[in-house]
């Protein structure tokens, strides 16, 4: 399957789940790393007029989990997030475009830590910097 084909297949799956309702898209999901974006809309303001904090986590924590799971290793069948710091440093309005890469920094047995960049790409300015643990999963 192709990156682009498996972006596609990520964005149906996050249908009806919060990802899904503040219409984050992927240009890429592969092993080792995943790009998305959202357009900001009213949705995704705080009451104070500036881009809510949770809706640059959704994006970059979906990155780094949907990253994950193609990034599984053999025998694993899923992930849990145990750890997770952001660094905010700038903020986008509504109209404006968040995108996000996220990479994999280390690809363990039992975890794997991801680090995540969003952009507001409408002004080229670095909005957050992110990193977080995931647990693998195993079957019992």
């Amino acid at each position: 399957m192709t990156d682009e084909n498996q972006a596609k297949a990520f964005e149906a799956r996050q249908a009806g789940t919060l990802p899904g309702e503040l219409g984050i898209t992927w240009d890429a999901v592969a092993k080792g790393e995943a790009r998305g974006r959202f357009t900001a809309r009213p949705g995704h303001m705080a009451p104070n007029g500036f881009l809510h904090a949770a809706s640059v986590i959704a994006l970059v924590d979906t990155a780094c989990g949907f990253g994950c799971i193609a990034s599984l290793p053999d025998g694993a069948t899923n992930f849990t997030t145990i750890e997770l710091k952001a660094n905010y440093l700038a903020t986008a309005k509504a109209g404006e475009v968040v995108t996000c890469t996220a990479r994999l920094a280390h690809g363990g047995r039992t975890t794997q830590v991801w680090d995540a960049q969003a952009v507001n790409e409408t002004t080229g300015t670095t909005m957050a910097l992110f990193r977080c643990t995931q647990m693998i999963l195993y079957p019992r």
